[in-house]
């Protein structure tokens, strides 16, 4: 099902073509709870892909002994209707997988932090050289560094803010009147007043982003979790999860406003 998918737009028409036009009958996007069976039979056809697909290696922890540090993925697909009427969806993943920002078949991320030679190589590099000088005389466990390294350490949470407040300028999100707001400007209207590491990676921004950007209809948007769960949280293998409060809430508040396109 999932191999259907059109390499220049990353989008996938239905198989099930008759059934996903009857389900598709008369549905408008909202973000509830429970995904709408439409979304589910996209997921099902990405589920599947995951379990199949050789073009890229990601330890999920569901094989014994495979090669890698064992860790899931929230996944996400959005049902779309193109400006031709066509019926079909696009799938993304939250953050990074197997390492890159890139797979076929999954829309690309608003904006790429692993550009080489960007700002962002450039920065962690300095925030590692830091670090690493850091780690050398806290080793050697002379008092008379202390000062030293207090000014180090200062400098590492100057530069890992500065670092952090650049790559957050980058994001700019559409909403569905085609009209821009940076993230910075999102956020600024919470009560926390600025966004947390790794708001705009997740995958519902992403695909609303591609879709406003190829002037595509959005239906329906269903996010799984795929893999071992992280200690912190209770995510269970292929269950079902709306977008997160503390990081996509703001960007979809504002994404979803304005007229349709």
């Amino acid at each position: 099902m999932y191999s259907h998918v059109d390499e220049d737009t990353l989008f996938c028409p239905f198989e099930e073509a008759t059934e996903a036009n009857a389900l598709a009958q008369g549905l408008t996007f909202t973000l509830g709870t429970a995904p709408h069976p439409l979304g589910l039979l996209a997921a099902k056809a990405l589920q599947e892909h995951l379990q199949y697909q050789q073009e890229w290696q990601h330890n999920f922890g569901l094989i014994p002994g495979e090669a890698g540090v064992p860790i899931g993925k929230m996944f996400g697909v959005l049902v779309v209707r193109t400006k031709q009427g066509e019926l079909g969806y696009l799938s993304a993943f939250s953050g990074k997988l197997a390492g890159g920002n890139h797979h076929a078949g999954f829309v690309p991320p608003v904006y790429d932090t692993l550009v080489p030679g960007a700002f962002v190589n450039t920065g962690l590099i300095e925030l590692t050289a830091i670090c690493q000088e850091i780690n050398a005389l806290e080793s050697l466990g002379d008092t008379a560094d202390a000062a030293h390294i207090h000014l180090l350490k200062t400098a590492r949470r100057e530069h890992s803010i500065a670092l952090q407040q650049r790559i957050f300028e980058q994001y700019h999100f559409l909403n569905k009147a085609g009209e821009l707001k940076s993230l910075i400007a999102i956020f600024e209207e919470t009560p926390a007043g600025k966004p947390s590491a790794g708001a705009g990676e997740c995958a519902a921004p992403k695909l609303l982003q591609y879709a406003f950007q190829q002037e595509m209809e959005p239906l329906a948007l269903a996010e799984f979790w795929w893999g071992l769960s992280p200690k912190s949280v209770n995510w269970k293998h292929g269950h079902f999860y709306p977008p997160c409060r503390e990081k996509c809430a703001p960007i979809l508040a504002h994404m979803l406003s304005g007229s349709i396109l």
